[in-house]
C-alpha cells in the first residue's frame, strides 16, 4: 500500500512539473514583452519649447553714432537686457553691441538711440510724423508706436528721452506682447519725457 501512495504521489509531482514549467516560460515572455520597448515606437521628439539651434552668424544691425548721453543711456539699457527672450536664445549682432541686441530666428531686434518718430505739429498735415491723436500701446509704463510693415512690427518708444525700437518678425504672434518684455528695462534705465509727445502717450 505504501508503494502505490509513493507511485502515486511521484506521478502527481510528475504532472505538476510538465504543468508549470510552460506556465513559467509563458511568465517569463510576457514579463519581457512588456518591459521591451516597441521598435514601432516613434523616438521622442524635442520640446517644442526647447530653443532651436541659432545661426553663428551675427545678426546684421546698423549703429548710428550716438551722443554722449545717448551712448551712456543705450549702455544701461543693453546692460539690463535678458540673456534670452522667452524661449529665444541671444545672439550677437554685426555692430554696436552697446546699443544693439538680438534673439533667435528669425531674430527678434533691440536697436537703442534710433531717431524717433516725430510727432506731427499740426493736427491737418501728417505727412512724414506720427499724429498726436495717432492710437499708441501704453504696456507697462512705456508708450509705444506699432510701425506695421510688411514683414515686421517696429515699436518705437514715445515717451523716452532716447528712443528704443524692437523690431518683432510676422512669424511671431501677439508681436506686442514681445515688444512688452523690454518694458521694465526701458523704465528702469531710460528717463521719461512730456513735451512733444502724442495724446495717447500721456
Amino acid at each position: 500500500m505504501t508503494e502505490e501512495k509513493d507511485r502515486t504521489a511521484r506521478s502527481a509531482a510528475l504532472w505538476a512539473t510538465v504543468v508549470a514549467v510552460p506556465v513559467a516560460v509563458l511568465v517569463a515572455f510576457f514579463a519581457v514583452s512588456a518591459f521591451t520597448p516597441d521598435d514601432k515606437e516613434p523616438a521622442a521628439q524635442p520640446s517644442a519649447t526647447q530653443p532651436s539651434v541659432l545661426p553663428s552668424t551675427p545678426v546684421p544691425m546698423a549703429a548710428p553714432a550716438l551722443s554722449a548721453r545717448q551712448k551712456e543711456v543705450c549702455l544701461a539699457v543693453t546692460s539690463q537686457l535678458p540673456n534670452q527672450l522667452r524661449d529665444l536664445g541671444s545672439r550677437q549682432v554685426s555692430a554696436g553691441p552697446e546699443q544693439n541686441a538680438a534673439y533667435g530666428e528669425p531674430p527678434v531686434t533691440v536697436a537703442c538711440g534710433v531717431t524717433q518718430p516725430v510727432t506731427c505739429v499740426s493736427m491737418t498735415d501728417t505727412r512724414g510724423c506720427v499724429p498726436m491723436d495717432t492710437e499708441l500701446m501704453n504696456m507697462d509704463q512705456v508708450c509705444w508706436f506699432a510701425d506695421q510693415q510688411s514683414a515686421a512690427t517696429v515699436f518705437t518708444t514715445m515717451d523716452r528721452e532716447v528712443a528704443v525700437q524692437v523690431t518683432v518678425p510676422k512669424v511671431y504672434e501677439q508681436p506686442a506682447q514681445w515688444a512688452n518684455e523690454f518694458s521694465t528695462p526701458i523704465v528702469e534705465t531710460v528717463k521719461s519725457r512730456t513735451s512733444g509727445v502724442p495724446y495717447g502717450c500721456v
